[in-house]
């Protein structure tokens, strides 16, 4: 499986419940796609939120996301990991 990164934006002032619950949605329906994300992070000031996926493509990410009603704005394949 390859692993991802895809990123959020809009997500200023948003808590650490909430982002639980937006991933929450994420796991709920992720093996239809086959992913399966492992962690998220959030950047409250900045509006960010960051995904740690693996999955069989970064079109399956995006449609996990998509589907749970927060796209991914960026999705980038983690090649090489130190």
């Amino acid at each position: 499986m390859a692993k991802f990164m895809d990123v959020h934006d809009g997500f200023f002032d948003v808590t650490a419940e909430q982002l639980n619950a937006e991933h929450d949605a994420d796991l709920k329906i992720e093996g239809e796609e086959g992913v399966h994300f492992e962690r998220a992070w959030l950047a409250p000031e900045a509006g960010k939120v960051f995904c740690l996926s693996t999955g069989p493509s970064k079109e399956a990410v995006m449609r996990v996301h998509e589907r749970a009603g927060h796209p991914a704005s960026q999705v980038f394949e983690l090649t090489a990991e130190v």
